[in-house]
């Protein structure tokens, strides 16, 4: 290949990289327009309001509707698809169980002497989405909100237990070393029998983490954090068990069942 050639491949290269996150700024635009006063818009509105011509406007629209984000309303305008309410929805949520959870944190930090963490699933793992932390006890575990769990976790393995797609569970695990991967997998199967987690996250410093869930299925992890002397990971410790009370509470706040196979226990 000649130097020539190889430059004229990077140029379209670099030329398709642009025209990519030209379309989807684009499609970004277009989704801003829909809020409460416009429910609806059509082809002609889309390219008057971005500037774009009627044509341009049209492909997009009908783009959008190919993939969900946007239907064909009897009117013959654009509202917004199925898909778009279901990530819609699905952030609502998420919102809400963080809001639900503040009042429950502080309650249970403050009775386990604890620092109280509630993660929700990112892209390949837990993320720390609230913290609160029991400054009045005299050794405090601080844990960052935003930090991304690895798969040994407490809170990590709840979610692999639980989790609405096993096939992507399985292959978070698979990624493991043979060893570490076949640990995992007889931690996560005892969650699933017991419906909570206690793990050592870091050297000494123990989590103890219960599932939190929604109408859709597990939408949250709750934990108490704490040194190894003062946390304990047996399953008659008082700290499980409020972090089995406090999940199932926040559980019946948002709709949800607290275990798949503990409808007894939800009003118990």
């Amino acid at each position: 290949m000649t130097k020539a050639t190889r430059s004229s491949e990077t140029g379209r290269a670099e030329r398709g990289d642009q025209a990519d996150i030209q379309a989807v700024s684009r499609v970004s635009q277009i989704l801003s327009l829909f809020e409460p006063a416009t429910p609806e818009v059509t082809a002609g509105e889309v390219a008057e309001r971005l500037g774009l011509n009627r044509t341009t406007a049209y492909r997009y629209c009908t783009s959008l509707v190919a993939a969900g984000l946007l239907e064909r309303s009897a009117e013959g305008g654009y509202v917004p698809g199925g898909l778009l309410l279901q990530l819609g929805a699905f952030a609502i949520g998420r919102r809400r169980v963080i809001d639900l959870a503040e009042r429950h944190m502080k309650v249970l930090a403050r009775t386990t002497q604890s620092s109280v963490v509630l993660s929700l699933w990112g892209l390949t793992g837990p993320v720390v989405s609230r913290v609160e932390e029991n400054i009045a006890s005299v050794v405090v575990v601080s844990v960052r909100v935003g930090s991304h769990l690895p798969l040994d976790t407490a809170q990590s393995k709840v979610f692999l237990a639980y989790h609405a797609d096993q096939l992507s569970m399985e292959r978070l695990m698979a990624n493991l070393p043979g060893q570490a991967r076949e640990e995992l997998r007889t931690d996560v199967e005892r969650v699933r029998t017991v419906g909570h987690c206690s793990a050592m996250s870091t050297p000494g410093v123990v989590a103890v983490a219960a599932p939190v869930f929604d109408e859709y299925g597990i939408c949250a992890t709750i934990a108490v954090v704490g040194p190894d002397n003062t946390l304990s990971m047996s399953d008659d410790a008082p700290e499980l068990r409020g972090v089995v009370d406090t999940a199932r509470e926040l559980t019946h706040e948002l709709g949800g069942r607290f275990r798949p196979d503990d409808l007894d226990r939800r009003t118990g």
